[in-house]
């Protein structure tokens, strides 16, 4: 018997690419398993219960906006999932669990839902929940506790019930790296930057597994590597520049690097596929505007830290910068 074969017809386009949208998502959130380990490691139970309240809002929120007859399969892609886990590496240990809640409502609810869903937001989600908790509760989210060891207690004011009790600072609360260089000209250790043994975020606990994570996002090509490099570059540059012209003030290209959400941001959140432009042009313009305010920010603003702000700024600019930078069609004059 003559097997005959059978001829496909279909529409273009006729390549498609293996990697999908969950398969990219779970990816990132396979490289920040090592990044949550060890901020559990260093913030014990606070860390643990505000990891958890951020994914749970996060999905939550996914869900309940969804208004398709299945409504778990935006579930599935893993963009809820990430992030909740982004948002919480943006917050501090002791933040209460109500407030971390009500982040990670606002970072999908008007993150995310309100623009049309995924794929259809202008700026990085986590990052606008984030932001909504730096405007809304400033004392609290800048209220940091230090690793000391106390893995099964918690910190700050986790368990506080909602509008009725504050968030005093407790005996164990302590600036972080940012904020001694940037109010006291005090520096810290690289070493200790590196491995994560400081006050701040969660996602400040390694820079070490950052790099790392970094690099293997960029050997799978998940994320495009000419953000992290002209980010890197542009704060290395800017901030070398200030510190040669006075070390006693401004902080070394190392120290501006490995300190604060830097390397998170720069990884996880400036290489936001759907808010970075789309021309290598355009990404090179999106990073060095990034790097530049981020040094801007830090040196002369009113907060310790810049890169939230650097990169919300910088997505609202990303519509602009691709009609500018847009690819010549082919055929046409510039």
């Amino acid at each position: 018997m003559i097997k005959t074969a059978k001829l496909s017809v279909s529409t273009a386009p006729f390549l498609k690419d293996t990697d999908t949208t969950p398969k990219i998502m779970f990816t990132v959130v396979y490289t920040l398993i090592p990044v949550l380990l060890v901020s559990f490691y260093y913030f014990g139970l606070s860390a643990i219960l505000v990891t958890l309240t951020s994914i749970f809002s996060c999905m939550f929120t996914e869900w309940l906006f969804n208004k398709s007859e299945d409504r778990l399969q935006s579930l599935k892609d893993g963009s809820g999932l990430i992030t909740g886990l982004l948002l919480a590496l943006t917050l501090p240990p002791g933040f209460p669990l109500w407030m971390v809640f009500l982040g990670g409502v606002v970072a999908i609810g008007m993150g995310k839902a309100m623009w049309g869903g995924l794929g259809q937001n202008v700026f990085n989600p986590a990052l606008v929940g984030r932001a909504f908790l730096q405007a809304a509760f400033p004392t609290a989210i800048t209220t940091w506790s230090p690793p000391d060891g106390g893995y099964f207690s918690l910190r700050g004011t986790n368990a506080a019930l909602p509008f009725l009790q504050g968030t005093n600072v407790d005996a164990t609360s302590g600036a972080t790296p940012l904020a001694k260089m940037k109010f006291d000209h005090v520096s810290t250790d690289w070493l200790d930057l590196l491995l994560g043994n400081t006050g701040g975020s969660l996602g400040e606990t390694c820079g070490l597994l950052l790099i790392l994570a970094g690099a293997y996002l960029l050997i799978k090509k998940i994320i495009n590597w000419r953000i992290p490099i002209s980010i890197i570059l542009t704060v290395s540059v800017l901030s070398g520049i200030f510190y040669l012209f006075d070390p006693s003030i401004y902080p070394s290209p190392i120290f501006m690097i490995l300190s604060g959400g830097m390397l998170l941001g720069t990884i996880y959140m400036a290489t936001d596929l759907v808010t970075s432009p789309l021309t290598p042009k355009g990404i090179w313009i999106f990073g060095i505007g990034i790097g530049i305010l981020i040094v801007l920010i830090r040196n002369w603003g009113g907060l310790p830290e810049g890169v939230m702000y650097a990169i919300l700024l910088m997505n609202a600019g990303t519509p602009l910068i691709n009609r500018f930078a847009k690819i010549r069609t082919y055929g046409h004059k510039k």
